[in-house]
Formats: C-alpha cells, sequence, structure tokens
C-alpha cells in the first residue's frame, strides 16, 4: 500500500470511530459508557495522523506516462555500452585514454583501485540490490477497509439472543439489603434486582406483586422464552448473559425488545437458591432498543 493510501486509509477510520462515538453513542453497543472519551480521542488522533499526511503528500491520483518515454528500467547513462561512435559521449570516452573507459553497469570507476571496509559494503548491500521496496506499507494494511467502511456506512447491531443462547448465565452479586418496594401497584425491577430478590431476600416481598421488567427475546425449545439482559465489565467481548424463564405468553420474534408485566412463577421457596428464575407474564410491549443496551436499570429509569 502506498503511503498516500494510508493516509486516506486513517482518514476514514477515524472519520468511522468518530461517527459511532462523538456524532452518536452507537459505541455503547461495543463499549461501555465509561469508555466512551477513549473512543472519542482515538477517533481524533486517528483523524489527525489521516489529515496530516494527505496535507503533506496529497491525495492518491493516477500517474500518466509520457507518450514515447521509455521505461526508466530500460534508460542507459550516457557514455554507456548502446553509445555510438558518433555520440560526443562516445568520443569523450575514447580520447580519455584506457584509464578512463566505460563505467561497468554498477557504477564502479574502473581507473579506481576499490575501496574495502565498510563503505564498500554497504554500497554493494543497498536496498535496490536486494529488490526491496520501502516506498510502500504492507498489503495487510488493506484489512483495515472493511471496518472503516462498516463503521462508516452501517453499524453492527448490539450483541442479542445468538450470544444470549450460548452464553454461561450471569451470575448475580449478594445484596447487603434490599430497599422496601412501593405498597401498591407495579413495581419496576431491574433484571439483576429481581433475580437477586426471588433467591436473597428471606422476607419474600415479590410473593404475589406485579412487577415490570424489560430485556429482549431469546427463544428456547419447543415454543419457550427468555427475558435476557447481557451486562459487560469493559465491552461486548466479556458479556455475560441474565434471562427470566416467561410463561403464559406466544414467544415474540427473537432479539424483540420487550416490557413485560407479571407475577413471580411460584416453584420452589422464595429467598433461596430453589426459587425458579421465572415471570408469568400479563402484559407484554414491544419497545425500541435502549441507547445503551448493556445497562441493566428499572423500566423508566
Amino acid at each position: 500500500m502506498r503511503p498516500r493510501l494510508q493516509n486516506v486509509l486513517l482518514l476514514l477510520l477515524g472519520a468511522g470511530v468518530l461517527r459511532i462515538s462523538l456524532f452518536s453513542d452507537i459505541c455503547l453497543r461495543y463499549v461501555k459508557e465509561g469508555l466512551q472519551p477513549y473512543v472519542v480521542v482515538a477517533g481524533l488522533m486517528l483523524t489527525a495522523l489521516g489529515a496530516l499526511g494527505v496535507a503533506r503528500d496529497g491525495l492518491p491520483l493516477p500517474t500518466r506516462r509520457r507518450s514515447g518515454a521509455p521505461p526508466e528500467a530500460h534508460a542507459h547513462p550516457a557514455g554507456g555500452d548502446d553509445a555510438g561512435p558518433g555520440d560526443p559521449a562516445h568520443q569523450h570516452a575514447s580520447d580519455a585514454g584506457p584509464g578512463h573507459g566505460h563505467a561497468p553497469e554498477h557504477g564502479i570507476d574502473l581507473a579506481r583501485p576499490p575501496a574495502s571496509g565498510p563503505a564498500s559494503d554497504h554500497v554493494s548491500t543497498s536496498a535496490s540490490d536486494h529488490g526491496h521496496d520501502h516506498s510502500r506499507g504492507p498489503r495487510v494494511a488493506w484489512l483495515l477497509l472493511p471496518p472503516a467502511l462498516a463503521l462508516l456506512l452501517f453499524a453492527p447491531p448490539a450483541l442479542g439472543a445468538y450470544t444470549a443462547a450460548r452464553d454461561s448465565p450471569q451470575l448475580v452479586v449478594d445484596y447487603d439489603s434490599f430497599t422496601p418496594l412501593p405498597a401498591s401497584g407495579p413495581v419496576p425491577l431491574s433484571m439483576t434486582e429481581y433475580v437477586a430478590r426471588l433467591q436473597q431476600e428471606e422476607s419474600g416481598s415479590l410473593k404475589g406483586r406485579t412487577v415490570v421488567l424489560q430485556g429482549f427475546v431469546t427463544p428456547g425449545k419447543n415454543g419457550t422464552w427468555k427475558l435476557t439482559r447481557l451486562l459487560v465489565s469493559c465491552c461486548a467481548a466479556d458479556s455475560q448473559s441474565l434471562s427470566v424463564a416467561a410463561h403464559g405468553w406466544k414467544a415474540p420474534p427473537a432479539d424483540t425488545w420487550v416490557r413485560v408485566t407479571g407475577t413471580w412463577r411460584p416453584e420452589g421457596t422464595l429467598g433461596t437458591t430453589s426459587a425458579a428464575i421465572g415471570l408469568d407474564v400479563a402484559t407484554l410491549e414491544r419497545i425500541p432498543e435502549p441507547a445503551n443496551p448493556y445497562v441493566d436499570r428499572a423500566p423508566g429509569r
């Protein structure tokens, strides 16, 4: 890859990173919210480096060889072997005497003794003798073009049901205490708090209470499905799933984001690990995907 094309590639990559981090929150599909400023800085640096390179070297433009001009590889220096007897350079070389004959192919003057030492070694081992062209970058750099165009033209979606179905379930941290629930009405809960109350709250405050949860649909076997959230520690690569089995409602399409109301399905003992992580769904509403799909908040917060 030529240096000018490298500069354009840096510009495209930087613009794509800025598009998903500075001009939108799309980057939250891939990294945690606290890392967004660092993604913005990386995009600015890539864009600045590409712009400086373009300003220095210009844009890559097609070059055209002049009509009738011989390639450089076939050009002969003045006084070379192809100079005829009538050529002034040939005549000058003939008049110079035996000590000033034609220069050999590699440009070494026969009138001087060959130099010895590091200088002569350096001449014989030049980059051109070995056929290396250091004016081009590695071809593997072209692999950066597809992700750059993807970030500019369309952004890959957040992880969803395919990942959740193959993930190990997220272990909920132990709560020291729980905030008392409202005396009446549906209770909006995050998925994490719902699971923790089922298996850790000894008072069993969720028994018979209507709760509101939201997440995306992960289909199971024989028409079953789960309400799922993916939680991350750093980025999408370390995501873990947290799911609640949904009962009493036909499964919506996979990856559909929904908000459901319902009551705990009474299986096992509340406040212990035997309590089933399930919900008898009473109502279901489709919702758009949240801007930050990996943050497990209660609905309405």
